[in-house]
């Protein structure tokens, strides 16, 4: 049998001598911007035997596909430090020493994401407090009554103290790290605030030491401590802003965490129960559930009934009922009855851990979208810089006299204060992590950002007939008892004679039997006959139960009634079964592949969506002609054999296309990979669901027109966001630059830049944040 990487062909493969590749995800420390993401990305890359490198800003987190041959996670770790980043380990090293081998916990990451983010609050809350004074201080330059009573350069003397500790201890960050990327030969959204501010300060620095000196050189010796303190206050309050709703997007990784029980009660060799701890259990380990309770892990059902409420794996809200034998799922809820299951799967094989893992891949993945912003923040700082630059000569050199130092600086601040490329960097990521892990929330778990992006392409929805439109296995659909018989007299007795067959169709008949709660009765004498069917003695009578010809050559002879009652089943694409009592025909079985009971309205939610619903089937063109009209399907292929079904996705797409596969078996794996997008039943192989871009959780089509239309929604967001952010800038550095001046006498200052490149951020955010209330049609 193939593996699921046979059937994919791999988008980027290492060189042959390299060998396989590992992947490793990075925990990255220090990043500010989508240039410092740009920048760790292609210090990543540059490594030897990296073949991949994705950083993603809204999770911090780099991930890397490298030949383990060739380079290390410490000589990865040692190219970020290069770069002038950190990477977060395990055990923090000495001064001066490798790094850790391993990385940090998930929950080490989110304890230390926690301490940043109370210093930030704090810094954020100082800054603010010394600016509250510091503004109205400043103010007191403006009302000559008061300047009377105060000296100008006392005043200026206590601002300047007031400011320091907000570029000291508040805005520190910003000039360790703009400092840093000087070191490494990089800019970042930290050197503009670095830039600017730091520029305003020196400025007024040099007017409270050194006024004389300033009007002897023609220059008023005006000061600028509230725009410093101000804008350091307002961008540390964009960024507690950003940090919390950054917490919001990736709400669904911690909702996923936080289902898992933490204890387990084992049943033990003497039947004992003792309470452990989760990660304590084995595989083989028995385990007790009350209603009510958690299931621990994933295990298999040996002792009890009960009905488990899935809906936090599948996104169904009906309990599912369990019985012998049955798999329960661990994060599930027990409703009813009491149970016992034998452990299969602990830890990261659980179908739980499957499903965190997916989302988190899901939302460190880069869509396409993405690429041009990742172009525009690659080159955006040094542009801003220049920009900067340009606009401070252009109003020195062009202003009046009185006027010109002030007007050149307050643009140049104001230039580098407003491009914030945040904005741009944040505008993709946020909306992925939203967004699949809003699909979570409904069963619906996408492998990447890219199948997203083409999901929202789909103008064609292929759907494999067997196990995806229909369960997949017989079912006992029409019980017609002839003239004479009743069929509640008769089920119990056909029931007793396939209790003993292992016939697929005799199991349609056992499993119509116990929903009907039938007596158990039981058989003697049983005897199967190949291809034909099976016979025994129940309660006395003789039963056969089987094919015409099982009856033919028992000497049975079909009635008129029978006949017909069987030509109205054929017609309709069935197979058909007769029963005969004591020598006598007693009733006509139809059974079929049953339709799933959602499938026909989900397939009018695709419909209304727009999209073209065409059926693929290995079943003759009678029976698919009968299923496409009961599904209202216009458009069908049938008798396709399993090597052809990536053929007729082919021939789809030569149509000019865009296909979504849906299928759940083996033979479905290669037109999943072929199709634009491929969604897999998840109750299907795994290699079907190795070989999807999107896994449905429950077996139910209605996952598909959700998908799709969650993909058109978190795109839509995706180019609002990347709209918002492109604008922004377009719109804002003119102005901050002084565009308006000569038409207005209006200049931006530099405060309201601030308040402005905060806020760039913070809607980015928000709006992402909306795919929040995403729920699909009914």
């Amino acid at each position: 049998m193939p593996s699921a990487p046979d059937l994919l062909a791999p988008a980027l493969a290492p060189p042959p001598a390299a060998g396989p590749l590992h992947t490793e995800t990075l925990a990255i420390e220090g990043m500010t911007c989508a240039s410092c993401a740009n920048f760790v990305e292609k210090a990543l890359a540059r490594a030897p035997g990296v073949a991949s490198a994705h950083v993603n800003l809204a999770t911090e987190k780099a991930t890397v596909a490298f030949a383990p041959a060739l380079t290390s996670r410490a000589q990865l770790a040692a190219a970020v430090e290069a770069a002038g980043y950190h990477v977060a380990t395990a055990a923090e090293p000495a001064a001066g020493g490798p790094p850790a081998a391993g990385g940090p916990s998930d929950d080490e990451l989110a304890a230390r994401k926690a301490l940043a983010y109370q210093a930030l609050r704090r810094r954020f809350w100082v800054a603010a407090a010394l600016a509250a004074v510091i503004m109205p201080l400043s103010m007191l330059m403006l009302w000559p009554a008061a300047m009377h009573r105060v000296s100008e350069p006392a005043l200026n003397y206590a601002l300047l103290l007031l400011t320091l500790p907000v570029l000291g201890y508040c805005g520190r960050e910003f000039y360790v790290s703009a400092w840093n990327g000087l070191r490494h030969r990089t800019a970042s959204m930290d050197t503009l605030i670095a830039v600017g501010t730091g520029a305003a300060f020196l400025f007024s620095l040099a007017a409270t030491l050194g006024p004389q000196w300033l009007r002897a050189q023609g220059v008023a010796p005006a000061v600028y401590f509230d725009t410093t303190a101000t804008i350091i206050a307002l961008i540390l309050l964009g960024k507690v802003l950003e940090a919390r709703a950054k917490v919001q997007t990736s709400a669904a990784i911690k909702a996923l965490l936080g289902l898992q029980a933490k204890t387990a009660r084992v049943v033990g060799p003497d039947g004992r129960e003792t309470d452990v701890p989760v990660a304590d259990l084995r595989p083989g380990d028995v385990v007790a559930v009350r209603p009510g309770e958690k299931v621990a892990t994933d295990g298999q059902l040996t002792e009890g009934h009960s009905s488990l409420d899935e809906s936090m794996l599948t996104g169904e809200s009906l309990p599912v009922e369990k019985r012998l034998g049955d798999n329960v799922f661990g994060a599930t809820i027990n409703k009813t009855g009491a149970f016992r299951f034998r452990v299969t799967k602990v830890g990261t094989d659980t179908v739980l851990a499957q499903i965190v893992q997916l989302v988190s891949d899901a939302q460190g993945s880069r869509a396409p979208i993405q690429r041009l912003a990742d172009k525009v923040s690659g080159v955006f700082v040094p542009v801003v810089m220049m920009l900067a630059l340009l606009t401070f000569v252009l109003w020195f050199d062009l202003g009046a006299p009185a006027t010109r130092l002030p007007l050149a600086l307050t643009g140049f601040v104001a230039v580098l204060i407003i491009a914030c490329p945040c904005a741009l960097g944040l505008a993709t990521p946020t909306a992925i992590m939203v967004g699949t892990g809003r699909g979570a929330a409904y069963g619906v778990l996408i492998r990447n950002a890219e199948a997203l992006e083409k999901a929202y392409k789909v103008d064609t929805v292929l759907l494999d007939k067997t196990g995806t439109i229909t369960q997949g296995q017989p079912a006992l659909t029409d019980l017609l008892p002839l003239p004479g018989h009743a069929a509640a007299d008769l089920l119990p007795l056909l029931a007793a004679v396939e209790r003993r067959s292992e016939h697929p169709l005799a199991a349609a008949v056992v499993r119509y039997a116990d929903e009907a709660q039938v007596s158990n009765l039981a058989a003697t004498g049983f005897r199967a006959v190949e291809g034909q069917g099976a016979a025994a003695t129940v309660g006395g009578r003789a039963v056969l139960i089987g094919n015409e010809r099982l009856l033919r050559e028992a000497g049975i002879a079909l009635t008129p009634a029978a006949q017909e009652a069987a030509a109205g089943l054929l017609a309709q694409a069935k197979t058909v079964l007769y029963a005969a009592l004591d020598g006598q025909p007693a009733a006509v079985l139809g059974l079929a592949d049953a339709v799933r009971p959602t499938s026909a309205a989900a397939i009018r939610a695709l419909q209304a969506q727009g999209l073209e619903v065409v059926m693929m089937t290995g079943d003759n063109p009678q029976t698919a002609a009968a299923v496409a009209q009961q599904m209202g399907i216009m458009r069908y292929f049938a008798e396709v054999l399993p090597a052809g079904k990536a053929a007729k996705v082919q021939e789809l797409q030569a149509e000019g296309r865009t296909v979504a596969m849906v299928g759940d078996g083996i033979n479905d794996a290669p037109a999943l990979a072929r199709a634009d997008v491929g969604l897999a039943m998840g109750t299907g192989t795994d290699v079907a669901v190795e070989a999807a871009g999107i896994t449905l959780m429950r077996p139910d089509l209605q996952g598909v027109a959700t998908a799709l239309a969650l993909s058109r929604h978190t795109m839509r967001t995706i180019r609002q966001n990347l709209f918002f952010a492109f604008v922004y800038n377009v719109v804002g550095i003119p102005v901050a630059a002084g565009l308006l001046y000569p038409l207005t006498g209006w200049l931006l200052s530099p405060m309201l830049a601030a308040a402005a490149m905060a806020l760039s951020s913070v809607s980015v955010l928000t709006n992402s944040l909306r795919l929040r209330g995403f729920k699909p049609e009914a």
